[in-house]
């Protein structure tokens, strides 16, 4: 099965269950080949709260640079009153970028 189709499956499969409430919006994670970025979603107004990415960030090992956009996103997100989520790793496996990424922003102050 193609990397792509059962990241999709496993992502379908999660949000079944992964759904932000008012009181806890929900951090998306997407990983490209190159890049990471996350947001804060609010489902209820289908708004992003918040957003951050490694796009402008130079010099760094990829794995870095998402425990920086954790970090980021944690510090906007607190600016915002954010202090609650819930982690959608986006059918992702929890490794590597995405584990770095969930690191940064447990450490910038947010809970999940």
């Amino acid at each position: 099965m193609n990397t792509v189709v059962a990241r999709k499956k496993r992502h379908y499969r999660v949000r079944k269950t992964v759904a932000s409430t008012t009181g806890r919006p929900r951090l998306a994670v997407f990983r490209s080949a190159k890049h990471i970025y996350a947001q804060i979603i609010d489902d209820g107004q289908g708004k992003t709260l918040v957003a951050a990415s490694d796009l402008k960030m130079a010099g760094k090992v990829k794995a870095e640079k998402a425990f920086e956009v954790g970090k980021q996103l944690a510090t906007a997100a607190a600016k915002k009153g954010i202090k609650k989520v819930v982690f959608d790793r986006g059918g992702y496996l929890y490794h590597g970028r995405i584990e770095k990424l969930a690191q940064g922003a447990r450490e910038g102050g947010l809970e999940f």
